[in-house]
Formats: C-alpha cells, sequence, structure tokens
C-alpha cells in the first residue's frame, strides 16, 4: 500500500527542483488557449477540480483529442474498454470529464486540497500509484523533466523498466522561452466557483 502523505511530500520535493530535460512550450500553449480553456473551465465549475489540472489529465489521456474520454482516452460517445472500463457512452466530452473527475477513482472531484504536493500525487493516482509502488517517479507527472529517466507502464498493468515516455509529464517547469503562460502558473491556477 503506497503512503499517500509521503508520495505528497516527496512530489513537493520534486517540484521545488526539477529541471526541463525537454520542451513541451507548444503543447503548454495549446493547453492554455481560450478556446479550450472556456471547455475546461465549463468542466472545473461542475467538478471544483481546477482547469489547468483538467487540461493536463486530458492531454496525458488523449493527446487534447476531444473526441477521447479524460478517463482513459477510449471514444466517449461509446462503451470505454479500458480502465475504467464500462463508462458511457457520454453525449458530449465535457459530460464523459465529469463522470470522469467525479464517479471514477480517484475521484478528483472529491478533492479540496489543491496545493502543489497533493495536486502533483492526485495526477499520479489518476494514472495509477504502480510507480510509487515501484519507488520510481511517475512520468505521467514529471516525464520532460530531470526527475523522470525511463520506466513505463506500456499496457494496463505491463511495467518497461526501459521504456521511455515521450508525452509531456503533467509537471513541467517553466522554460520562460516563448512569453506564454509557464506550466507552473498552469497548475497553480485555481479553478473558479
Amino acid at each position: 500500500m503506497t503512503d499517500i502523505a509521503a508520495l505528497r511530500a516527496a512530489n513537493a520535493r520534486r517540484w521545488a527542483k526539477a529541471k526541463l530535460t525537454r520542451n513541451f512550450s507548444v503543447v503548454a500553449r495549446h493547453l492554455v488557449s481560450p478556446d479550450v480553456r472556456s471547455r475546461y473551465q465549463a468542466v472545473a465549475v461542475k467538478t471544483g477540480v481546477p482547469w489547468p489540472v483538467i487540461a493536463v489529465i486530458h492531454e496525458r489521456e488523449c493527446s487534447q483529442d476531444w473526441t477521447g474520454s479524460l478517463a482513459q482516452g477510449d471514444p466517449w460517445d461509446r462503451i470505454s474498454v479500458h480502465v475504467p472500463a464500462g463508462r458511457g457512452p457520454f453525449k458530449s466530452w465535457e459530460e464523459a470529464a465529469i463522470d470522469a473527475l467525479n464517479n471514477c477513482a480517484p475521484y478528483a472531484g472529491r478533492n479540496r486540497d489543491w496545493t502543489i504536493g497533493p495536486l502533483l500525487t492526485k495526477l499520479e493516482e489518476y494514472n495509477g500509484l504502480g510507480y510509487a509502488a515501484r519507488g520510481v517517479p511517475s512520468p505521467y507527472v514529471w516525464s520532460g523533466t530531470d526527475q523522470y529517466r525511463s520506466g513505463k507502464y506500456v499496457r494496463d498493468g505491463i511495467y518497461d523498466p526501459n521504456a521511455v515516455d515521450s508525452q509531456p509529464g503533467c509537471r513541467r517547469p517553466s522554460d520562460g522561452d516563448d512569453g506564454a503562460r509557464s506550466d507552473d502558473q498552469l497548475l497553480r491556477t485555481r479553478a473558479g466557483p
């Protein structure tokens, strides 16, 4: 069983010292563009999950594809086959996202502590605690930083210690290369009421 309090502390320490190893500024700009932000904010109002958290989950689960569910990337207009299986079909991406955040583990919609350690840990829980159980940083959170080197679940329940995650993790330090809103600021933004 993973010690969540210890994982929160470890993630807060990693946050404080992480450095970029790759540039994901193009992805970050897409995640904060006004047209997509309004969709994330609509879900945030219904769930209490900060819109930037929804944005980075959407990127991780389905590369910001609006036909994919926030729960696991499966098409939201069909019954899901990946964990969590059996969800849907839904009438819209927003309806599927609300279901994923409120009705599927780790029940992010029930979380009320969005300070950095608990926030990053909730993101890690969203993907599963298999990395924490192995004592390694989760690429779901840390890919693209010096806190992650290798090791990835390549399918549900199948871990490859040599696989390297190419997607941006949910936590990326600011790179300040283009004046775009930094990822640190993105994750620190709170959802409105």
